[in-house]
C-alpha cells in the first residue's frame, strides 16, 4: 500500500497521454484535482490504503481528488490521463471507483489527451461531452479491499500467493489460527463481501493480470482455481462482458 511519509504530492492532476512498460510502477503520490485513469491496453491497478482498484482496457479508474495512490503496469499500458478541477466532480465521488468505458467515452478520452496544451473552444466542447459519458457509466466492483485485522490479512496473503489454492473457510481458518464463523465475519465486516465472492474477485485479478502477460487461457484458469476453462471463461464472459479470448484485442 502506498506509504503518505514517502507521497509525492503534485499540485494539479496531468491532462496527458503516457506508455508504462510491463511491470512499471508510479510510485505514492496525490493531487488537489481529481483523475480519470485508462488504460487503453494491458491492466492498470490503483492502490490506496483502503485497498487496490484494477481496470482492463475497457474499464476506466476514477481517483478523487487528494488521494494518495499508487499505480502499476502489468503488460504495456498506453495511459490516459485526464485531471479535472477538485470542485467539478461529475460523478460525485469521494473513493476511487472503476467505471465501464464503451467506444464513445474510449474514444473521447483518447482524443482529449492527445493534445493536452490545446484551450481551443472544440477542446472545450469535447470536454463537456465526456464529463457526460462519465455520468452516464456505470460503476464496476474490480476492487480488492485492504485487510486490517492480521487473521484476515493472513488469509488473503495464502490465496493472492495461490489463487489456485482450493482450501475451504475452514481449512484456511485452521492454518491462520482462526474459526471459519470469524473469518465469514470478518470478510463481511470488512470487505462488504462473502468470502466466495471476494475469492472470484481476488482470482479475476490474478487472471486478468496473467491475460494481460500473454498466458493462454486455459493457462490462467488453472493457475486461477478455476474447474475448468469453460466456468472460467463464463466467470470472466459475466464479469467483464467477453471472452477472456478476445480481451487482448480490446486495445484501440
Amino acid at each position: 500500500m502506498p506509504d503518505a511519509r514517502h507521497t509525492r504530492h503534485t499540485s494539479k492532476a496531468p491532462t496527458r497521454a503516457r506508455s508504462l512498460a510491463a511491470g512499471e510502477h508510479i510510485d505514492a503520490h496525490r493531487h488537489d484535482d481529481h483523475q480519470i485513469v485508462y488504460a487503453g491496453s494491458g491492466v492498470l491497478a490503483v492502490t490506496t490504503d483502503a485497498g487496490t482498484w484494477f481496470a482492463p482496457a475497457n474499464r476506466a479508474l476514477w481517483v478523487p481528488a487528494g488521494a494518495v495512490h499508487a499505480h502499476r503496469a502489468t503488460g504495456h499500458i498506453d495511459l490516459h490521463l485526464v485531471g479535472l478541477p477538485a470542485d467539478d466532480n461529475p460523478l460525485g465521488l469521494s473513493t476511487p471507483t472503476v467505471l465501464a468505458v464503451g467506444p464513445l467515452l474510449r474514444e473521447l478520452i483518447v482524443a482529449y489527451t492527445r493534445t493536452p496544451d490545446d484551450d481551443s473552444p472544440e477542446r472545450h466542447r469535447l470536454l463537456a461531452v465526456l464529463r457526460d459519458q462519465l455520468r452516464a457509466s456505470p460503476q464496476q466492483p474490480l476492487h480488492l479491499p485492504t485487510p486490517t485485522d492480521p487473521r484476515l490479512t493472513a488469509v488473503c496473503a495464502l490465496l493472492h500467493a495461490d489463487p489456485a489454492d482450493p482450501r475451504t473457510l475452514a481449512a484456511l481458518g485452521a492454518v491462520t489460527g482462526a474459526s471459519e464463523r470469524t473469518l465469514s465475519r470478518l470478510f463481511r465486516g470488512e470487505f462488504g463481501m462473502t468470502f466466495p465472492q471476494w475469492r472470484t474477485q481476488s482470482r479475476l485479478y490474478h487472471a486478468l493480470r496473467m491475460l494481460a502477460e500473454g498466458a493462454p487461457v486455459t493457462t490462467v484458469a488453472h493457475r486461477c482455481g478455476w474447474s475448468s476453462t469453460s466456468a472460467f471463461i463464463e466467470v470472466f464472459r459475466r464479469s467483464f462482458g467477453h471472452t477472456p479470448g478476445t480481451h487482448n484485442r480490446l486495445a484501440p
